[in-house]
This record gives structure tokens, C-alpha cells and sequence, in this order.
């Protein structure tokens, strides 16, 4: 076969043209940067062409990034000094921004995540870190959206993990913790008691307007008594029948 300058020229250009074709996967898109000059819009995804020296492309995922802030030191607004550590999802929403307006935008939003952590959960009390979870992680995420939305980036969810309190602090909130539990038991054994004072009252009242009461219920305690098989039984003697017997006693013989 002789090559001729022709077929030279035909082979090497069907070699450029495939070296320049790109593969973008679904959830990919192309920047495409021409002759230095940004294009105006992103290439993907599926079979993208690009003439290299001329044209540079630049990938970008689309897919949410779940991105580990690191344990932070934070002093609280009561002065109490924790470790706390989040995790950020976001995701890129326009390709053209977050490769022109910002260097490395994974880079840059871990950074921003870990200075907005810090100045945010440091102007809230420790017992609001620790019960207002919800509230401060929708804090976080509008904050964190707002100051990436310039770049792109949708922060779509912001989750405080872990709070890590020093030993004297949690032995000081166990403390408070079993406090308040003796505060409770304390209240329901005393609104117990008053109660069965209420109910006791109400049965003598009932007892002291028809006295054969009395009898019904020492009747019903012999019953209990002798449905158990005890040997021994003790039978219960009015007080106003004893008494009777001490008058009847101390009364002189005529």
C-alpha cells in the first residue's frame, strides 16, 4: 500500500477527529473553554467534540457531594467550650460558575462550611446546640446558600452530627439530669398522697353520716382474711365499743 500525501493528510485527520471526541457520562457536563474564551453554554452529556490545542474541557459533576466538615472548637455563648462536627450536601447547579468564579469550589465550600459553623454555633447557648438541632442546621443551610449561590452551588441540607461535651460538663448535666427526675418523683408521690387524702376524707365523711358502714368493711376484712388461710385471724373491735367498756369500768359500783 503506498501512502500518498493525500491519505497522509486523511489519516491524520481522522485520528484528530476521533482523539477529540469526549464521552460525558448522565450526570456530567463539559466547560468548555475556546481559544481561552469561556462558551456560553455546557456541553453534555453523551458524545461532546473537542478540538484540542483550541478547545479545553473542563468536568463537572452534577451529583450531590456529601462533604464531612471536621471537628470544630467552638466556645458557646454561656462559655462552654465543645467540639462539634456537620456534614454539608450540596450540589452544582450551574457548571459555567463554579469553574470561572471560584478556584475549587469543593475546596472553598468546606472552608466556608467550617468558618459558618464556627460564628453560628457560637452565638447560641449549649442547651440550644444540644435541643435545637432543627432550627440551627436551617440556619446553617440558608446561610451556607446564600454565600454559594454566587458560585453555582445549591446547598440543599445542612446536619449537625456530633456535639462533644468535656467530662466535667456531662458530669455536671447528669447531675441535672437525675435533679430533675427526684424533682418529679417527689411532685407525683406528694399530688399521690394528697390524693388519697382527698378519697380518705371523703370515705369518713361517708363513714361518720351512716356508721353501719363501718361494719360492711370489717366484715369485708374478716373475708380477705379467711380467703387466704391464715392461722391466725385478727378481728377488728370498734373504738366507741372499747370505749364503752373503760366508762363501764371506771364507773362506781352503787
Amino acid at each position: 500500500m503506498i501512502l500518498t500525501p493525500s491519505l497522509i493528510i486523511a489519516l491524520i485527520v481522522v485520528f484528530y477527529v476521533i482523539s477529540s471526541i469526549k464521552i460525558l457520562n448522565e450526570y456530567e457536563r463539559g466547560v468548555i473553554f475556546r481559544l481561552g474564551k469561556l462558551l456560553p453554554l455546557p456541553k453534555g452529556p453523551g458524545i461532546v467534540l473537542v478540538f484540542a490545542p483550541i478547545d479545553r474541557m473542563v468536568r463537572v459533576s452534577l451529583r450531590t457531594v456529601v462533604l464531612d466538615v471536621p471537628p470544630q472548637d467552638i466556645i458557646t455563648r454561656d462559655n462552654v467550650s465543645v467540639k462539634v462536627n456537620a456534614v454539608v450536601y450540596f450540589r452544582v447547579m450551574e457548571p459555567r460558575k463554579a469553574i470561572v468564579e471560584v478556584e475549587n469550589y469543593n475546596y472553598a465550600t468546606s472552608q466556608l462550611s467550617q468558618t459558618t459553623l464556627r460564628s453560628v454555633l457560637g452565638q447560641v447557648e449549649l442547651d440550644d446546640l444540644l435541643s435545637a438541632r432543627d432550627r440551627l442546621n436551617q440556619q446553617l443551610q440558608h446561610i451556607l446558600d446564600q454565600r454559594t449561590d454566587p458560585w453555582g452551588i445549591k446547598v440543599s441540607a445542612v446536619e449537625v452530627k456530633h456535639v462533644d461535651l468535656p467530662p466535667d460538663m456531662q458530669r455536671a448535666m447528669a447531675k441535672q439530669a437525675e435533679a430533675e427526675r427526684e424533682k418529679r418523683a417527689k411532685i407525683i408521690h406528694a399530688e399521690g398522697e394528697l390524693i388519697a387524702s382527698e378519697k380518705l376524707s371523703q370515705a369518713a365523711h361517708i363513714i361518720a353520716t351512716e356508721p353501719v358502714t363501718i361494719t360492711l368493711r370489717y366484715l369485708q376484712t374478716l373475708t380477705e382474711i379467711a380467703s387466704e388461710k391464715n392461722s391466725t385471724i385478727i378481728f377488728p373491735l370498734p373504738i366507741e365499743f372499747l370505749n364503752i367498756l373503760s366508762q363501764r369500768s371506771s364507773s362506781p359500783k352503787e
